[in-house]
């Protein structure tokens, strides 16, 4: 059963390469029968990498299949929701959440900057609402009194309004909805643009990859059964 099997292989292989069994002859055609062999699975090879990368994103819509009943749709259409909910999941347990955000944003210069500021509308305002009859080293003595409450108490102020703005912000903004919403909303003509730019090296490289494993598999393939 198993000579039989060969037997048919080896007529297809004949077949397909347009020679007839006794017309080899020689180490020279049986080279020439391995190496087309060879090109033909670098061919196949080559073919299958491209269109597995091109079936990453298309077709970008469901397509249906006749007869069989099922259908096709590119990985990253297919799964955009799922892609999108784990990448906002990660991001945001992983690499950034908002109360780094706004810790970030609160940083001890910007404390001293804000204290500064306070300072400065504070001065502004008092100017302007002080009556013009207070004489002005009452008012230098206000002021500075003014400024010794902010320089010692708006720190700990500051401290007090970040940290409910921290608590509030995270219980009203998710950061995973927000990067969840916003790949979901994205084009996906646009991200297999991008993704195809940044990659296109890479890709080339599977696909010629993929070509040499075809060719040696290929060349295995030509002389075991030509050979035995």
């Amino acid at each position: 059963m198993s000579s039989f099997v060969i037997e048919r292989i080896k007529s297809i292989c004949y077949t397909f390469s347009i020679v007839k069994p006794n017309d080899i002859r020689g180490e020279k055609m049986f080279w020439i029968q391995v190496l087309l062999l060879s090109l033909i699975g670098a061919l196949i090879g080559w073919m299958t990498n491209v269109f597995a990368i091109k079936l990453i994103f298309r077709p970008l819509k469901a397509v249906k299949v006749p007869l069989i009943n099922i259908e096709i749709q590119g990985l990253i259409p297919k799964r955009k929701k799922d892609i999108a909910k784990s990448i906002g999941h990660t991001v945001e347990t992983e690499l950034v959440s908002i109360e780094e955000i706004i810790d970030k944003l609160i940083e001890e210069e910007n404390k001293s900057e804000l204290i500064s500021e306070i300072k400065n509308k504070v001065k502004k305002i008092a100017d302007e609402k002080m009556p013009s009859i207070i004489p002005g080293a009452i008012k230098g003595m206000i002021m500075g009194y003014v400024d010794e409450i902010i320089e010692s108490e708006g720190e700990n102020a500051i401290n007090e309004l970040s940290e409910k703005l921290i608590h509030k912000a995270a219980s009203k903004v998710s950061i995973s909805e927000i990067i969840e919403e916003k790949i979901i909303d994205f084009e996906l003509d646009k991200l297999e643009e991008i993704i195809l730019n940044i990659a296109d090296k890479e890709l080339k490289h599977i696909e010629i990859l993929g070509g040499l494993i075809g060719f040696v598999i290929g060349f295995m393939q030509g002389v075991i059964i030509l050979q035995f």
